[in-house]
This record gives C-alpha cells, structure tokens and sequence, in this order.
C-alpha cells in the first residue's frame, strides 16, 4: 500500500517536471539571447575614422541601455578616399554613394540599419532595399500619435503612404519678424499660413530709408550679401521647379513659372524690399571696432522680415542677454510665424529636412535589433535627452518647448510639410558628371543681367536656356567635360 502510493508520487512529480521543462528551455533561451554580445551595423553615407559625434548623437545612450549590443558604424564612402581629390593630373571619379551604399546592404556581412536622407531612402523603397516598418509598430504598439504630423506625413509621401523609416530629429526653419517695427509702421504683422505674395506686400510696406539708415522689408538670409539667385530657392523649391530635367539632357528654366519667379524676385530687389547683393558689408563700427552684429540683417534691424533655421533662435537669445554691452544696440522683440506658401501648394513650405531617417535593410542580419535601435531612437526617452537641441528639433512634438522660458511660435517650425524629393538621381548625376553644378551656376550670370537692367527675365531665361542645353549636350558626350 505504502509502496503504491510512493510509486502515485513519483509519476506526479516526474509529470509536473515534464511540463515544466518547455518553460525552463524557454527561460534560458530568452535569457541567452539577453545575455548573447551582438554586434548591430549602421550604415551612414559618409564618414571616416571619428565617428565620435554620430555615436554622441545617435548611438551612445542605446549601447548604454543595451549593454549586450555592440554599434558599428559603416560608412558607405569613407571620407578619407577623398583626401588629394581633385589635385591629380587627370580627374578622379566622385564616389557613388548609392552604389556604395548598397554594396554594405548586400553580400556576406550586410548592414543592418541605414541611416540617410529622403532622397536615398525613396531610391531604397524604390528598389524594396528597405523593410516596412508599419507591422513591426502594429505588433509592438509603437505609438505615432505624438510624432510631428508634418514629419510623419513627409515619411509616408517617400513610401506611398506606408512607412519604411523613422527619424528622432529635423531641422527647420521660419519666418522671424520684428514686432517693433511692425508695431511703429503701424502695420499688422505677419501670421501664419500667409502666401508668399502677402509677405512681399508687407514687405513693400516696411521699406523705407535710404543709404546706410535703409531697412529691407524682407530678407531670405539673415546675414547681408550675395546675390538673391541662390536664396530664392526658398521660393521656389515648394513648387519643385528644376533646371533641367531627370536626365539631365534638357533645360526647363524657359517657362512661365520660372518666368514669374525671376520677375518677382528681381523687381523686389531692384525695388530694395529685399537684397540685392551689392550692398557693403562692414564688419566694423564707426570707431573701428569689430562689430558681431554688423553683417547680421535682423539683430542690426536692417530687415523687418527673415527667414532663418531653428538654431537662429540662439543667436537672438545671445544677444539680447548681452544688449548692455553692444554699443547702439537695441533688444529685439521678435517673433515667429510659418515660412509663406504658395497657393499651389498650401501645405508646403520651409526648409525642413529629415536628413537621419533610420531604415531596417531588407537584408538585415540582425532586423530584431535593428528595429529595436530604431525604437529606442524614436522613443519618449530618446526624445526627452535630445530635447535641448540647438540645431535641431526632435521629433516627437510633446518635447518641443520654446527655450529660455519664452513665449514664441514654437509651433511654426514644425506646422507644414517638407518638400518631397523630386528627381532621386540627382546626387547620382553630380557624381557622373562633376561639372554639371556648372550649369545650375550659370544662371546667376543671367539673373545679375536682370539685377542691372540689361536683360528681362524671359530673355534671360531663354539665352540660360540655350547655353544650359549646349552645356548639357557637352556633358553627354563627355561626362567630365569642363566649362570655362
């Protein structure tokens, strides 16, 4: 009897060990893949020996809170093949960051993570290089709800609606105004969602004085000089207008649209709204001391009106902590609203860029990590350490404050959307053909013609026009063809 009811025992016990042996196999094997040291590849486009300020940025508080991962950081092209470029007798070729980028993203150790900008991320999703993110973030309730809209938006425009990458920052910029001067012109200022007409309009309306006491109304640079060609681009760039097209075998400049663009903006500049490009610069006072704020439109009240980046805010703040010690300086009372659009495109505009998007390769060796760093990276916690950025803002939108206990526009660095890239083989054409920049520079040869008068803005545009395309077929024969 004793004997039997031993016996019951036993197979009990033995039955209860059976059925915890899974669990315990599980146990260990969660707990080996804790422990196990893993190395995680993140490729970025450029890069060299010092990878010290990536992994500051990105990097370093993962590997902290992920002690069994390693990070190495893989370049696509090392900048150090690029020492003596240019010096030699016959021309090196460019590196192709594309294709360099997807020799790490395929063969026998590929990357696991890339971290690039729009442009090479949509040639990714293009060619299904890049996984889709959006059923990792539906399995891990990865929330979105918190992300700037405009950036989220800007992501899913690269990849038909879907998401294939995240960033934890960007970069932007706004329009600043002087409150005081608006205030003395009696003259509303401005808001946001204004079209780039009705800045120009209150512009023309704050003109006013001559010589070294004239104030622009306008300005697309905060520091004085050069001419208005390149920073115009903030003007046109929403409405995506190229030079030349996709191939590079054709202008495009000989249009209306580009028409009414040179109008506009020349008129403004021979009307001294904005800039011409030829006024003196004088870095130094009266008595001839150095100046810092003399070449500097906004902080020396020479414009009303300036579009300038996030990190600008800084140099505000500076400032007027230190008026007292500056010599004719007054504290500005600024502000900011969203950059102007154009009717065409309402929701567009400014310089935001998203330039560290992280992307898991389709060829990942490691994607549940992978997804994990770009988790981590997009988090609250990331978010809330990088929050006193000044360069750039992070992009989850509870972590967005004006600095120094202000009270300003936070919201108008961040309210429309990024322009989305419009031609992907552009770095690819200045790689194979170095020179074709020369045919961008061209044209402020012809738009200084309408500056002085000597041309209009269509016949500029037309003799850019023929000389582009005789450029651009010089080009195709000979790709390192060379311009005088």
């Amino acid at each position: 009897m004793k004997n039997r009811f031993w016996g019951k025992r036993v197979l009990a016990v033995l039955a209860t060990a059976s059925l915890a042996l899974p669990l315990l196999a599980g146990c260990t094997a969660s707990e080996s893949k804790d422990n196990e040291q893993r190395v995680l590849r993140v490729a970025t486009l450029w890069g060299g020996q010092d990878d010290s300020y990536f992994r500051q940025q990105f990097t370093d508080a993962f590997e902290l809170t992920h002690p069994n991962i390693t990070i190495e950081v893989v370049p696509a092209v090392d900048q150090g093949s690029m020492y003596g470029y240019g010096n030699q007798e016959e021309q090196q070729d460019i590196p192709d960051t594309m294709e360099s980028l997807k020799k790490i993203m395929t063969g026998d150790n590929p990357v696991d993570v890339i971290v690039a900008d729009t442009a090479t991320v949509k040639s990714l999703i293009q060619e299904n290089m890049v996984k889709q993110l959006d059923p990792l973030m539906q399995e891990d309730k990865f929330d979105t709800t918190d992300i700037v809209p405009s950036v989220l938006e800007g992501i899913k425009d690269l990849g038909d609606q879907s998401i294939y990458a995240l960033t934890p920052t960007f970069s932007s910029s706004a329009l600043f105004y002087n409150k005081g001067m608006f205030e003395k012109a009696g003259v509303e200022p401005p808001t946001d969602n204004m079209t780039w007409d009705d800045i120009f309009n209150l512009g023309i309306r704050l003109t006013k004085g001559e010589g070294k006491d004239h104030v622009f109304g306008f300005s697309f640079s905060t520091y004085q000089g050069g001419s208005p060609y390149y920073t115009m681009s903030q003007y046109y760039n929403s409405l995506q207008l190229k030079i030349f097209d996709d191939k590079a075998e054709k202008m495009t400049v000989d249009s209306p649209q580009w028409e009414k663009v040179w109008s506009t903006i020349s008129k403004l500049a021979l009307d001294k709204v904005i800039p011409k490009g030829d006024e003196p610069q004088d870095n130094q006072d009266e008595s001839g001391r150095y100046n810092p704020l003399q070449g500097d439109l906004f902080l020396s009240s020479k414009t009303a009106m300036v579009i300038g980046d996030y990190s600008y805010i800084n140099q505000l703040i500076d400032a007027n902590k230190n008026a007292d010690k500056m010599k004719d300086f007054t504290k500005v009372d600024w502000d900011v609203v969203t950059p102007p659009v154009h009717p065409e495109a309402p929701e567009i505009g400014g310089n935001i860029y998203l330039s560290n998007l992280m992307a898991i390769n389709s060829s990942a060796q490691n994607p549940d990590d992978a997804w994990e760093l770009i988790k981590y990276m997009n988090s609250e916690d990331w978010a809330k350490i990088k929050a006193r950025s000044s360069y750039e803002m992070v992009s989850r939108k509870s972590f967005i404050k004006p600095k120094d206990g202000l009270d300003y526009n936070i919201q108008a660095f961040y309210t429309l959307k990024p322009v989305p890239p419009t031609n992907t083989n552009l770095d690819k054409m200045y790689q194979k053909m170095p020179n074709l920049w020369q045919v961008s520079d061209k044209g402020m040869e012809y738009f200084n013609q309408v500056l002085e008068n000597k041309k209009t803005p269509k016949e500029a545009l037309g003799e850019w026009a023929a000389k582009g395309n005789e450029m651009l077929e010089k080009l195709k024969k000979n790709p390192k063809a060379t311009f005088q």
